[in-house]
């Protein structure tokens, strides 16, 4: 069992920034993937970013490259979300997730076996 608790979502401004973490216990955390995915009120759950087992390996949305950055702390079991200059359309409620499967962590939401509760993020124009 992995258990993964999301904070850091809140309500911003267009361009601002914000951080969201994602803690996790039950299982050493380096042996398994991260991803980042958010679903918008009446929108599927869209994947958002990836971040293999090593820290080594990331991949985005089209729609985040360069304003997002993925990113791990094997010491302090956390994955990290660092959203920079946010838009409206950002707003969403986030989920992370952990990947035992597939080491790159994978694009689709059923490739993921654990899942947080989500954070709200609300950007305002």
């Amino acid at each position: 069992q992995v258990q993964l608790v999301e904070s850091g979502g809140g309500l911003v401004q267009a361009g601002d920034s914000l951080r969201l973490s994602c803690a996790a216990s039950g299982r050493t955390f380096s042996n398994y993937a991260m991803g980042w995915f958010r679903q918008a009120p009446g929108k599927g759950r869209e994947f958002v970013a990836t971040l293999s087992r090593s820290g080594t390996y990331t991949n985005y949305a089209t729609s985040v490259k360069g304003r997002f950055t993925i990113s791990r702390d094997n010491a302090k079991n956390t994955v990290y979300l660092q959203m920079n200059s946010l838009k409206p359309e950002d707003t969403a409620v986030c989920y992370c997730a952990a990947d035992l499967t597939f080491g790159l962590g994978s694009f689709e939401a059923e490739g993921y076996e654990y899942w947080g509760q989500g954070t709200q993020v609300t950007v305002s124009s």
